[in-house]
């Protein structure tokens, strides 16, 4: 997936990086920290400790650094409740694993889940407190400064950007990084990327999917949008030259000046727009769409939006009518809907966050709480989430939620052999679930089979959908194809199409 960073985000994870560790020039050399430590929102002891990286919030207030005293930690902003949809997936797929007697016997998995806030700076703190802790300690010289890892694997972020910096941060120590939703085809450069692993496939199938996708219909004359990160950049790249190979001509627009966007599509004669964009990118352009009344365009999405229900919603002038592109197929885990829509787990999370996520899950405000207003009614902890509908409850991206899932059970699966598991486990063996977490193959308990290629990425399967509109504003995706990689070979790439 995408994300929207700053690039002087990457230049303070450089200097994170940088400043790691400090060495006194006293005889006996001392490891100190630096900065403050990063403390996780959901945080749960157990025999092994599992990492958890999500997005609780989206962004974070911007300030002004002197240079002259410590930055204060980024203060976060804007509510996400897809972070925490991910969150509970994990959290669904440890209690499974941990009530079972079959893959981890007598192990208990714990875990520690932090918020990115969207941020990649903080992306890489998090990363660095994986590998080393938050211990404020200094250590005689006669102890090692280096350490075993916190975690023995690490599930997330969505986004392909800040999958970059972390996976490049915590390459070195060989800890299993595993993306539910990060499709930029670069992060299967395993010489810059060893650790990073994903379970949705890599943009490399799905931009030449959405080229054959265009010939198939004879578009020849296309424009195209994406977002300027590495998600859209290369997977737009990707596009761009297969799209070339196969005779389409394109016309590109700006990635990141919307009037310039809005001005080349008024001037262009095409009618179809392909679109590499973030659900926060596409919610700017829709806007703009709107305001300057642009309709009757094709679109052609990739998976970043075209299966999410939330931007069908915000599409109320119905410029997305009939578009088409490729989702991740179908998903169902038994139990994780009902699990997700319980929000007790949460409340293992500090008290501060969960009580911002309850009092904006129900529209409502504790007497106790510092943003009581007047205008809302009074939290009671007894709210009812059958009766609420908003992202929370909206379960479109079930595929994604199924992604973080299979991600869990790849590191149990990896433990479970290198702890020679059967009856009990060998808690004496020593744990390096990197070495052989890339070669484990199973079978979900939907019957689902899960295993990585040599770059870490799974198989390359993709719905084709298209947005039907139906009566009552509801627009249906309705799945009119398939694609499947296997059949690169004999160039039968859309295997299966009803329009």
């Amino acid at each position: 997936m995408s994300s929207t960073q700053r690039w002087p985000e990457q230049g303070w994870a450089l200097l994170h990086l940088l400043l790691v560790a400090s060495f006194s020039e006293a005889e006996e050399p001392v490891c100190t920290q630096r900065g403050d430590p990063e403390i996780p929102q959901m945080f749960k002891d157990g025999d092994i400790m599992l990492g958890g990286i999500f997005s609780f919030h989206s962004s974070w207030k911007n300030r002004r650094d002197s240079y002259m005293d410590k930055p204060l930690p980024l203060q976060c902003t804007s509510l996400d409740f897809r972070g925490f949809q991910f969150a509970q997936a994990m959290l669904f797929a440890l209690e499974e694993i941990n009530n079972s007697t079959d893959l981890l016997p007598g192990i208990s998995l714990g875990y520690r889940i932090y918020d990115s806030c969207g941020s990649i700076a903080k992306s890489v703190r998090v990363a660095l407190a994986f590998a080393n802790g938050n211990e404020i300690v200094s250590q005689p010289s006669e102890v090692p400064c280096t350490r075993p890892a916190q975690v023995q694997a690490i599930m997330g972020e969505r986004s392909s950007s800040p999958c970059m910096a972390m996976a490049t941060a915590i390459g070195p120590f060989h800890i299993p990084m595993i993306s539910h939703f990060a499709t930029c085809a670069c992060l299967s450069d395993k010489s810059k990327y060893p650790s990073f692993l994903r379970t949705i496939p890599s943009d490399y199938y799905q931009s030449r999917a959405l080229a054959q996708l265009v010939k198939h219909f004879g578009w020849t004359w296309v424009g195209a949008i994406r977002t300027n990160d590495d998600y859209g950049n290369n997977g737009m790249a990707t596009f761009t030259e297969t799209a070339q190979q196969l005779g389409i001509c394109l016309e590109t627009d700006p990635p990141d000046k919307i009037q310039k966007i809005i001005d080349i599509i008024k001037a262009s004669t095409s009618k179809v727009i392909i679109a590499f964009l973030s659900g926060m990118d596409l919610d700017v352009i829709l806007h703009e769409f709107s305001r300057n009344n642009l309709t009757g365009y094709q679109w052609v999405g990739s998976e970043g939006w075209i299966f999410d229900s939330q931007i069908a919603a915000v599409d109320k002038h119905h410029i997305l009518d009939g578009a088409i592109g490729l989702s991740i197929p179908k998903a169902h885990v038994s139990g994780m809907r009902e699990f997700m829509l319980d929000v007790r787990p949460l409340n293992v999370s500090s008290n501060e966050m969960f009580t911002t996520f309850y009092e904006t899950l129900f529209s409502c405000k504790f007497k106790q709480s510092k943003s009581s207003s007047r205008n809302q009614k009074e939290c009671t902890g007894r709210e009812d989430l059958t009766v609420v509908q908003n992202i929370f409850t909206d379960m479109s991206l079930m595929p994604i939620f199924n992604n973080v899932y299979k991600g869990v059970y790849a590191a149990a699966h990896a433990l479970h052999f290198i702890l020679s598991c059967n009856k009990t486990c060998n808690t004496k063996m020593q744990l390096d679930p990197f070495t052989h977490i890339r070669t484990i193959q199973f079978k979900t308990k939907e019957g689902e089979e899960v295993y990585f290629n040599e770059n870490g990425d799974p198989a390359a399967k993709y719905e084709i959908i298209n947005w039907k509109p139906r009566e009552n504003e509801f627009v249906e995706f309705v799945t009119v194809g398939l694609y499947d990689a296997s059949y690169l070979q004999t160039n039968s790439y859309i295997c299966k199409m009803r329009l």
